[in-house]
């Protein structure tokens, strides 16, 4: 109202435009105002595949851990026919590694003919569908219909052709594979001409059925109705309705393909016969629907044979195909799919006759019985729901659709991903809190060796904290620095022995890390070693951290009294002393001063920071010893990135492989990409790293913190090849590293979906209200442009794809289907911002979250409590297992953007310059959790450096200030 005023008062042309005026209002309103949103909340969500309301659905079908198995198990003789031609069955609804690697593990000696060359001629489609996936949509790619017409023709033959096999050759209506699949005798007929004569194998009863065919029967044209036609013309789609068909042979594979009842196996998914499968089909789907040339008589025929194949299959396909559109894990993403289903209601027909052109609202009802799908025509002005948002009616069926469709991603989580455990499976921790289940007396044995290597470590840790305590009481009184203090020489050397225990005791178990001694023990050295990151840069002055220090310590002597540092010999805070700190000249001033300052500047929780201010292990800044670090670093990056070409955190990379020998594999991520899509750029980074025939550890950063998740979930869940690439000794995964985690999502996301959704109905109200002023033809073409805007390439990529990665409905789903090892520890680099440490250029977006979310407890992007290194929403048996594999890390005084330097100098300002909020001290995100996992044997020295300490008599991990 305010601005309304302020409008009215100084703008003369506010009355003659007030009502577009305040539109225009309300508009920027929502866009730059906070909105609510939905909150997340806590809830226990199994695998899809694993839910006992689907599980039964799919026992009759091997599972993906079942066909590998068996595809293992006894190389040396062929598989079983029945086997055999499951796979092939399946194999459309698989993935492309999947196809590759099935093809690769056994000799074409061992496969029937027939499903052999199924399965080469669906891995050569997908193989051409992925190449796709990222090529379409735009000027240029016009020419890429007529590539995709050669072989969508071809495969809907081809299925077309099968499926009238199996009808006529099987009367019970059984599916088994059929001899037609064999290439010796593929016509050369067109795809059109093939098409044409499928529909005239169709049965005098089913088109009967057909009110268009009673109409134009004396005409003779009923016969040239595709699959589809006859699907949206028939008057009765329940008793039409497809036959489900099931797979049976004589003989069956152990456990895997049991005979069932028929009651059960009429309840049971049904796969369908298509050499597409209903991911390949989506994308197809949608790269006409975003095609540049919509109006050509080529992507028009793409189209409908691809609804002509959609039609001949089970309905479960047809929504399984819905569901895969504008979501690349098929997951399932209501702004895309909506988006997509205006694109398809309005499908350009104009190269057909009347006669042949699809309904498609009773074709999509047809799929859909229990939904209506809306007409345009009738949210228009003048129609029955003018009041309504036609927008709003197409989101709500792609809610239901996917919801629906939730049978689809368990059947394709059965088939695609390997689970190595239930849910009721007891989750793997440290032996010692497990003893109880030790039964045989070796195992006994060995738990005793154990148990006194723990005894030992914990008794080394006390040791070196009592010996700690003395040396910084003893630096105190004797106002010297360390290196020249023999009690804290002393303790040093006692810290080494407790490292060298720790390792001893992850030997014997490889989990010890899970018990809480140990974590916190680990986590301690963790923030000891970012102080003593920090120090060392102000002391061999790397960077601008001299200059960002002195300007953080400015900001904060004038936001509050002046910092008081409080005495070594009385760290409870009873004796408070004042100090000056020049970080411009650290020669001055006594090491202890030093740490003081970087605690109290660094850090933000005053309970960790007293903790940590009280620690001896902090204070004596012990380092590793010197040498090369065996080990390879997977990065990936923002939501915003470069990629491969992305300079985040550059520097302390390059001092890393000059001090340590460690490379950097930059993953080629996407900005604002799906995870999925994500995840398979760092599935490659993975293979460059290995190639390097070293252990590698992930490094993400915000959204590259889910996308990293992924690709270990989807290696861990894949073939045995990709298990390998997690797991291979000498170049296996080590280590975890996750800097300001989006992957509990963020409240940005569930609001700027709001607002997007508050403001395409707004427009549409807004249009509606011009409706009257124009023509009819004038609105259909802006009509046309608005859903070519919506479906087109960047937003079903950007919006649909990348924004659903802040959502906590893609959070969940991420979360619900992932896997990961408990082998792994992970540490988590977690900030809050305040005043004085917040960029100019987040401020808005940092009030914003606040005022979504109810919290100032964040770092602009997302908040504490959610960036951490586990699910905090979605309960299940990973989360338990990631619960136990996080190892923490103090909160610290800093924002999102901290790890960025020259990204962010174009949105600089004069005021960050000041504060020197760009200035931080990039070493920290990288080279503690090295530096700790190296301490702890979780990463090891090369070869080369060992063999070279050992020489000179100083074999083993020994550390030295």
């Amino acid at each position: 109202m305010k601005v309304k005023e302020l409008l009215r008062k100084n703008l003369s042309i506010y009355e003659d435009y007030a009502p577009e005026i305040d539109r225009a209002t309300r508009w920027a309103e929502v866009m730059l105002g906070s909105i609510e949103a939905p909150k997340p909340f806590e809830e226990k969500v199994p695998p899809l595949s694993l839910d006992p309301i689907f599980q039964g659905m799919f026992d009759h079908f091997p599972s993906a851990d079942e066909i590998y198995g068996m595809l293992l198990d006894k190389r040396h003789l062929p598989l079983d026919s029945s086997f055999s031609a499951m796979v092939s069955i399946l194999a459309p609804y698989m993935s492309f590694p999947q196809v590759e690697y099935i093809l690769q593990s056994r000799p074409s000696k061992d496969w029937q003919p027939a499903d052999l060359r199924r399965l080469r001629y669906v891995y050569s489609v997908k193989k051409k569908v992925f190449e796709i996936s990222e090529s379409y949509g735009g000027l240029s790619f016009m020419p890429q219909s007529f590539f995709v017409s050669v072989f969508v023709g071809e495969a809907t033959r081809a299925s077309l052709r099968a499926r009238g096999t199996n009808r006529s050759d099987n009367k019970k209506d059984e599916m088994r594979p059929s001899d037609s699949w064999q290439t010796d005798k593929v016509s050369n007929e067109s795809a059109l001409h093939s098409l044409r004569k499928s529909r005239q194998s169709s049965s005098h009863e089913s088109l009967q059925r057909l009110s268009p065919l009673a109409e134009h029967k004396e005409r003779g044209l009923s016969k040239f109705l595709s699959p589809a036609a006859r699907i949206a013309s028939s008057t009765n789609i329940v008793q039409d309705g497809n036959i489900t068909r099931r797979f049976q042979s004589s003989s069956r594979s152990q456990g895997v393909l049991s005979k069932e009842s028929e009651n059960y196996l009429n309840d049971a998914f049904d796969v369908g016969d298509s050499l597409l499968g209903p991911e390949d089909v989506a994308i197809l789907l949608q790269a006409g629907l975003t095609s540049a040339m919509r109006g050509s008589t080529v992507v028009q025929l793409n189209q409908r044979m691809l609804l002509d194949l959609m039609a001949s299959q089970p309905r479960q396909f047809a929504l399984a195909v819905l569901c895969e559109i504008g979501s690349p894990g098929g997951q399932g993403n209501p702004r895309g799919l909506t988006s997509a289903l205006m694109a398809l209601l309005d499908l350009d027909q104009s190269s057909f006759k009347d006669f042949h052109r699809l309904n498609i609202h009773q074709l999509l009802e047809s799929w859909l019985p229990d939904l209506k799908i809306p007409r345009r025509e009738d949210y228009l002005a003048g129609g029955r729901w003018a009041s309504r948002s036609y927008y709003d009616a197409i989101y709500n069926v792609a809610e239901n659709i996917l919801e629906e469709a939730k049978i689809y991603a368990a059947f394709k989580g059965y088939v695609q991903r390997v689970r190595h455990h239930d849910e009721s499976d007891r989750v793997p921790t440290a032996k010692e809190t497990e003893f109880q289940q030790v039964l045989d007396k070796r195992s006994t044995e060995d738990f005793a060796q154990l148990e006194k290597a723990i005894t030992s470590a914990k008794m080394a840790i006390d040791n070196a904290d009592i010996q700690g305590r003395k040396a910084l009481k003893a630096l105190q009184e004797k106002n010297k620095a360390i290196s020249e203090c023999e009690e804290g020489l002393l303790a040093i050397e006692l810290y080494n022995s407790s490292f060298e225990a720790c390792r001893t005791v992850l030997k014997l178990d490889k989990l010890a890390f899970h018990a809480e001694w140990f974590k916190c023990f680990y986590r301690r050295n963790y923030d000891a070693l970012m102080v003593k990151s920090v120090y060392d840069n102000i002391v061999e002055d790397i960077d601008d951290v001299r200059e960002w220090m002195s300007r953080l310590y400015k900001a904060t002597i004038s936001k509050s009294s002046p910092m008081k540092s409080e005495s070594v010999d009385n760290l409870d805070g009873d004796g408070p002393w004042e100090s000056f700190v020049d970080f411009k000249a650290p020669k001055i001033h006594m090491e202890q001063d030093l740490i003081d300052a970087i605690i109290e500047l660094l850090f933000y929780d005053k309970e960790e920071k007293s903790s940590i201010k009280n620690d001896p292990l902090v204070r004596l800044l012990i380092s590793n010893r010197e040498g090369k670090y065996n080990f390879t670093i997977v990065s990936a990056m923002g939501v915003i990135t470069e990629g491969k070409k992305g300079v985040e955190l550059e520097p302390a990379l390059r001092r890393l492989k000059e001090q340590r020998n460690i490379t950097t594999v930059r993953a080629d991520t996407g900005t604002a990409r799906s995870l999925e899509y994500n995840a398979v750029q760092i599935q490659k980074a993975v293979d460059e790293a290995i190639r390097l025939k070293k252990p590698y550890g992930i490094l993400g950063y915000s959204q590259g913190c889910p996308n990293a998740l992924l690709a270990e979930s989807m290696l861990l869940s894949g073939p045995p090849s990709q298990q390998e690439k997690l797991t291979s000794h000498g170049c296996q995964l080590v280590c975890r590293q996750l800097l300001f985690s989006a992957a509990n999502g963020s409240m940005h996301g569930p609001a700027t979906e709001a607002k997007i959704h508050r403001l395409i109905v707004m427009c549409e109200s807004f249009f509606k209200y011009q409706q009257g002023y124009c023509s009819r033809a004038f609105t259909s073409l802006v009509l046309d442009i608005l859903t070519g805007l919506l479906d087109s390439a960047p937003f079903q990529k950007f919006v649909a794809g990348g924004g659903g990665t802040f959502l906590h409905r893609g959070s969940r789903a991420f979360w619900r289907e992932a896997q990961h090892l408990p082998t792994i520890p992970t540490c988590v680099l977690r900030g809050v911002l305040e005043e004085h440490t917040t960029p100019e250029s987040l401020e808005m977006i940092s009030n914003l979250l606040t005022k979504a979310a109810g919290s100032n407890q964040h770092d602009s992007q997302v908040h504490v409590y959610d960036a951490v290194g586990r699910p905090v929403y979605t309960k299940n048996r990973n989360s338990r297992v990631l619960e136990y594999c996080e190892m923490g890390g103090a909160i610290q005084r800093t924002h999102h953007w901290s790890p960025l330097n020259e990204e962010v100098k174009f949105v600089s300002t004069q005021k960050d310059a000041d504060f020197g909020t760009f200035m931080c001290a990039k070493d920290r995100h990288v080279f503690p959790w090295v530096d700790v996992n190296v301490r702890f044997g979780f990463i090891k020295y090369e070869e080369s450096t060992s063999q070279a300490e050992c020489s000179s008599g100083k074999c083993g991990n020994s550390f030295k200030r």
